[in-house]
């Protein structure tokens, strides 16, 4: 008796999967184990793990921050970029949580705040993110953090100019001036505007209806603090700084541990990487691996 088409095709299709299962369910996952397991490949594959007195201590693919636990940073470390990737319940204040891998989602339009008494409810925009980390860096480092479109005190330099418009949209007779980022009783950055008195801002007005315009001021557009101090990367887990950022680190490392300042400018040769292959992205410093070897050859002793 002969089997229906029916049926010899659904044998046919069972044994398929069967095959397909043991090849890419069993054999190729098997196959890819023992390769990552071949000398070179050990490491990587088992996320290129860094130990330290026998301990894991992290990863040098995933930064982390070295900090009190409070966001304060600890000045006998390089202080690594700054991370969006917090938990929602915000338990690590530090950031660079693995299970939380986000970005800022901010384009270079956001230069308004959103004020509030309550700090949860409060909100940055990504100008004043900026500011605010270049002021802080600046002050860690002892170098000048002021950046274009950034007040003295580390929020964007954004007014609102209300007054009847102009065809292309320009308020040429300001009737009110507000420095939106400036909650009162702060004073605002800059006296006047157009011969008009600069307000602070009152925390729950809207200012919408007004011309949002940033003033650039007249500071360089050469900052002592570079970018990836100040911006997160598109993971949030970056765990390298620029050369340029480890140096303006250098002098408080050297201060804090009591050794020399080229004492750690050579440690920070030594474990800067170099493009790659020479000419893919910029070159960069682990922060992990370049505080472990501090640790190992000029203790902490405050």
């Amino acid at each position: 008796m002969r089997m229906s088409t029916w049926i010899r095709q659904h044998l046919a299709a069972l044994r398929a999967l069967l095959v397909l299962t043991v090849i890419t369910g069993i054999v190729y996952p098997l196959a890819v184990f023992v390769v990552a397991q071949l000398p070179g490949l050990h490491d990587k594959a088992d996320g290129s793990l860094i130990t330290h007195d026998g301990k894991v201590v992290g990863s040098s693919l995933i930064g982390q921050a070295f900090t009190d636990g409070k966001g304060g940073p600890l000045v006998q470390y390089f202080q690594s970029r700054p991370s969006n990737s917090v938990p929602s319940d915000g338990s690590i204040p530090d950031g660079y949580d693995p299970t939380n891998s986000a970005f800022g989602n901010m384009g270079p339009e956001s230069v308004v705040d959103t004020l509030d008494t309550d700090p949860k409810k409060a909100k940055l925009s990504l100008l004043s993110t900026v500011c605010s980390r270049s002021k802080a860096v600046g002050d860690l480092e002892h170098v000048d953090g002021s950046r274009p479109f950034c007040t003295p005190g580390g929020v964007g330099a954004v007014l609102s100019v209300m007054g009847p418009r102009d065809l292309k949209g320009n308020v040429n007779k300001p009737t009110k001036v507000i420095s939106i980022n400036e909650a009162c009783p702060a004073t605002p950055f800059l006296a006047s505007y157009k011969g008009v008195k600069v307000e602070c801002a009152t925390i729950g007005e809207d200012y919408s209806a007004g011309r949002i315009v940033p003033v650039k001021g007249d500071t360089s557009t050469a900052t002592a603090v570079p970018t990836d101090a100040v911006t997160a990367s598109g993971s949030g887990l970056d765990p390298n700084i620029s050369p340029d950022y480890a140096a303006i680190q250098v002098a408080r490392v050297a201060h804090a541990r009591g050794i020399t300042p080229d004492q750690v400018r050579t440690l920070v040769t030594a474990h800067t990487q170099g493009r790659a292959l020479g000419f893919m992205g910029e070159p960069r410093v682990n922060v992990l691996e370049l505080n472990l070897a501090l640790d190992k050859q000029y203790p902490f002793k405050g």
